[in-house]
C-alpha cells in the first residue's frame, strides 16, 4: 500500500499490471466491504465505459499500477482532504485494520 500522501487524485487514469484495459480512478482508500474488511488504495471503473454497476469496479492497491496515462485534477481542497487523510492514518488503530 502506498503512503496517502503518494495516492493518485480521483479521475486519474491507469493500466495495472498485465492489464488490457486502463481504469479510471474515482475513489481511494476503499474497503472491499465483505467479510475481510480489507482496504485498499483505490477503486477503478473500466476506461472509457465508465460505472457499469459493482462488477465493473475494481480495487487495487497503488503497487499494482504499471502505468499512469492521466493525473487527475489536483486543487487546495483536495491537498486539504490528503493531509487529513494523512493524520487519519498516522493513528495506530487505523494501522491495524
Amino acid at each position: 500500500m502506498a503512503q496517502v500522501n503518494e495516492l493518485l487524485p480521483i479521475g486519474s487514469i491507469i493500466i495495472l499490471k498485465e492489464a488490457k484495459k486502463r481504469l479510471m480512478i474515482f475513489g481511494i482508500k476503499q474497503t472491499d466491504g465483505e467479510d475481510s474488511e480489507k482496504t485498499y488504495d483505490y477503486v477503478g471503473v473500466i476506461y472509457p465505459e465508465g460505472n457499469m454497476g459493482l462488477k465493473s469496479q475494481f480495487l487495487f492497491n497503488h503497487e499494482d499500477i504499471q502505468n499512469i496515462y492521466f493525473r487527475g485534477y489536483d486543487d487546495i481542497e483536495r491537498q486539504d482532504f490528503i493531509a487529513k487523510l494523512s493524520e487519519l492514518y498516522e493513528k495506530p488503530e487505523v494501522l491495524e485494520k
